[in-house]
């Protein structure tokens, strides 16, 4: 074994020794990759195809007691570590330069207690391998959109999708989990056992250790739903829109009913004259068994005014989950912003469609989805996830593969965003927020960031997870 030069948490380089390499070898099951080793190009790269970072060691976890000894491996070298799970993470963090990256991805298991209506999901799953298990029962978490999302990153953010009007977020399903802690140990934590670390990450994110199983409540779900695509020209987009926002005070939970703003993909229900231009989509997703009190809660958004396809059917929950998954494919260099509303105005509305109308790549897109319903039925203190007023959340998503179109598209994703934000309710979802939005942090927690820098203070006073959007020990104010 050669030295290697690995990165503190001051940013100095340390040397790590032949020895402590062995050590550490010795007290870990998994593979060890540094730089040399036949899979490490493979196996750095993540989702998002603008991050190109190179750690200096890739721990590839097999199990709990192989992510105690990564995490006291770093503590006792001062290493500076970043923490990858099984999906998408925008801003990059899954890695870092120089580094210590803890590979989460090969703990894929699901475990299901059907009966009790629970789960046990290991932190390298994506939603598909959650979505598999439980689908098997009938049963389903509310979680994101794309089967590909990895659900440690998407849970401890918050994790909003399909199901969430009527189930709530992801974290607000789990029901305990297995963490290890900056001090190397690993815990069983729930609402009556270190309730103040669960507390924490029930949407706050990475800061507060790795997380190695999530036990989550399940629901009635499935094996269909009533779901499909209703397709507008762009020509009429301010209308449909203005139309679509007006019915969603009255929507039944079981309904949720979101906006895409892009140009056609080659989808085979479309006419080839519309591939390649600028489109409304409104995906929608009916999830109670009551197929007809879903298709007459659909009757008002079909009706609006006259659109080009409407494929809204009986389709399995399973394949509704992967329909967008071509769309997020990994490798394609991605940037996002995001903001959260109470009520989407008309001035919104049109900025909206005033941007969309100048899409710079035709893989960008703007989404509206409509969350609310059980979401917001649970106070903002109760967890870490703070915004319980949202109705609808905006995601820009510039997404492209030249980078010389780079500046472009980085731009026009910060140009909208900046023109929506007068009309926000001033808070973001965690998980949207890139790799430069340190300063958003506070958006994202609003009056929990207070207790949540506390927490910091007792479980991670040296802010050894630090790679996330970060929340500093018993400042309540973001690390630099």
């Amino acid at each position: 074994m050669n030295n290697l030069e690995m990165r503190t948490l001051q940013g100095a380089l340390a040397t790590i020794g032949p020895e402590q390499r062995r050590s550490f070898a010795r007290s870990f099951q998994g593979d060890l990759l540094d730089r040399q080793s036949d899979e490490y190009d493979r196996i750095r790269s993540i989702w998002n195809g603008m991050i190109d970072r190179k750690p200096a060691l890739i721990a590839q976890c097999c199990d709990a007691q192989d992510v105690a000894a990564a995490v006291r491996f770093a503590r006792d070298n001062d290493l500076l570590v970043a923490i990858r799970g099984g999906g998408h993470n925008i801003a990059g963090n899954a890695t870092c330069d120089d580094g210590l990256v803890i590979d989460l991805s090969g703990m894929r298991q699901v475990s299901m207690d059907a009966g009790a209506r629970m789960a046990r999901v290991e932190p390298g799953c994506a939603l598909a391998d959650v979505d598999a298990a439980t689908q098997a029962h009938s049963l389903a978490l509310p979680i994101g959109i794309n089967s590909t999302t990895g659900i440690a990153g998407l849970t401890l953010g918050g994790g909003f999708g399909w199901l969430s009007r009527s189930f709530g977020l992801a974290s607000d399903n789990l029901v305990a989990v297995d963490i290890v802690t900056a001090d190397g140990k690993l815990r069983h934590v729930n609402e009556s056992q270190d309730e103040d670390l669960f507390w924490a990450i029930r949407g706050g994110g990475g800061n507060f250790g790795v997380v190695t199983s999530f036990e989550f409540r399940l629901h009635p779900v499935g094996p269909e739903v009533l779901a499909g695509l209703i397709v507008h020209p762009f020509d009429n987009a301010r209308a449909t829109l203005r139309a679509w926002r007006d019915l969603l005070p009255g929507t039944p939970h079981p309904l949720s009913a979101w906006i895409v703003l892009r140009k056609a993909p080659p989808l085979p229900f479309l006419a080839e004259e519309w591939h390649g231009r600028e489109v409304l989509l409104m995906p929608v997703c009916y999830v109670s068994p009551d197929h007809e009190a879903g298709l007459r809660a659909l009757e008002p958004f079909r009706a609006i005014s006259k659109p080009i396809a409407d494929t809204i059917g009986p389709t399995p929950f399973v394949a509704w989950q992967q329909a967008f998954d071509p769309l997020l494919a990994p490798g394609s260099r991605n940037y996002w912003k995001s903001q959260n509303f109470t009520d989407l105005n008309d001035a919104a509305i049109d900025t909206a469609c005033d941007f969309a109308a100048r899409l710079p790549d035709p893989q960008c897109e703007v989404f509206l989805a409509q969350v609310g319903g059980a979401m917001n039925r649970i106070a903002a203190d109760d967890t870490a996830y703070a915004d319980r007023s949202a109705n609808v959340i905006m995601n820009v998503h510039a997404r492209w593969e030249d980078p010389s179109l780079d500046r472009a598209c980085i731009d026009w994703a910060r140009a909208m965003s900046d023109a929506m934000a007068p009309h926000s309710n001033g808070a973001v979802y965690v998980n949207f927020l890139t790799h430069d939005e340190a300063d958003r942090v506070t958006s994202a927690y609003g009056p929990n960031l207070q207790r949540l820098a506390e927490i910091k203070e007792r479980w991670d006073p040296d802010n050894r997870f630090r790679v996330n959007q970060n929340i500093r020990a018993g400042a309540g104010l973001t690390a630099r």
